[in-house]
């Protein structure tokens, strides 16, 4: 399929990409368990320049190690390919490697932009339950591959290591997870810091957004080289019109469910 219509497929097929993360049950755990003593991190260090603590359970933290335990067969299965190519029985990682490879020849945004627009490319937008026939499924890149479809924590996942894979430093890059307050559901990004500012790349986008541009979303949790944290100090949020809005971060905000979207409890 050419990219035309793969740009075509996945402008027509973006939907928001209400995640099923926050269920009441997995909420109670995300925000009660933080480590003692809290770990924070600087304000600096992470996107949107908010402080975050560190998370040491809940359903959010146990669904980035289970891709974690994932990855690491997965990247037996890159080193292989990429030292054979022509023995390589994986056409996922072959397609995974040709953008990396891609993105290894530019320097600086353009090594970027060229992984966020390729991964965009590469997966359809596709929820859990028509994919996997279950909501909340998290997956590595080359199974997202493998399947050619996911929604956005499979996008942001697939970049996340792309990204790394690419040269980037693992403190430069994050995972974010974001409450998007006009469709009052859950987004997930994957965000690279360069030149000391961090950019957002978006499948609901070819545009890298710097993380003070950003409008109408909450940031609250982010996946790092530090695990799983939560952000710990609410934004003030500008709306389109430029305006300033107080955004107190708050359980009951996240824990009601996006219209047409299902609430699964995470435990």
């Amino acid at each position: 399929m050419g990219l035309a219509v793969y740009a075509r497929a996945w402008r027509a097929g973006i939907v928001a990409c209400g995640l099923a993360w926050f269920g009441p049950a997995g909420l109670r755990a995300e925000t009660g368990e933080l480590s003692a003593p809290v770990e924070m991190i600087q304000r600096s260090a992470e996107p949107f320049g908010l402080a975050a603590s560190s998370l040491t359970g809940g359903g959010l933290r146990d669904k980035w190690l289970g891709v974690q335990r994932r990855l690491d067969d997965e990247m037996v299965q890159l080193a292989l390919c990429e030292g054979d190519r022509d023995g390589c029985v994986s056409p996922a990682a072959l397609k995974f490697l040709d953008i990396v490879d891609a993105a290894r020849l530019r320097e600086g945004r353009a090594r970027l932009g060229e992984i966020n627009r390729a991964v965009n490319l590469a997966i359809r937008p596709m929820r859990d339950l028509a994919q996997h026939g279950q909501i909340d499924v998290w997956t590595p890149p080359l199974a997202t591959f493998a399947r050619g479809g996911g929604d956005c924590e499979d996008y942001a996942i697939a970049k996340f290591i792309a990204l790394r894979r690419a040269g980037l430093a693992p403190d430069d890059l994050r995972i974010v997870v974001l409450h998007d307050t006009i469709r009052g559901e859950d987004h997930a990004v994957a965000a690279a810091r360069l030149e000391g500012r961090w950019l957002t790349l978006d499948n609901r986008g070819m545009a890298m957004i710097e993380d003070v541009d950003v409008r109408n979303f909450r940031p609250t949790f982010v996946i790092g080289q530090h695990g799983v944290m939560r952000y710990a100090d609410a934004p003030l949020l500008a709306d389109a019109s430029g305006s300033t809005l107080a955004a107190p971060l708050v359980v009951s905000s996240l824990a009601a469910p996006p219209t047409g979207h299902s609430n699964v409890p995470m435990e």
